[in-house]
């Protein structure tokens, strides 16, 4: 079951992802919201969608903007609505 560690920490896991462009694409169910703080950062994408970031804190250390989602992709997106992805030395586990 794919798991994202972040500080020895699992902050989301799930057997439900989905992959697009190489990344692992967690449901929100799957996440430990605890971790996560929303950001003001975001970024566009032609095809999925305008994508909001998160920081995730994990024992007072914090990571800027290392989780994003498309809460409203476009339609060609609509697949991976919600779901969050990783990186900024996040990694993905099986």
């Amino acid at each position: 079951m794919p798991k994202a560690i972040w500080k020895d920490t699992v902050v989301a896991q799930s057997d439900e992802t989905v992959m697009v462009e190489g990344n692992h694409y967690f449901p929100p169910e799957s996440i430990v919201q605890e971790f996560f703080r929303p950001t003001e950062s975001h970024t566009v994408c032609p095809w999925k969608g305008t994508a909001g970031y998160f920081t995730l804190t994990v024992d007072g250390q914090q990571n800027t903007d290392a989780a994003w989602t498309y809460p409203e992709p476009k339609e060609a997106a609509e697949n991976i609505r919600g779901h969050y992805a990783f990186w900024k030395g996040v990694t993905i586990s099986d």
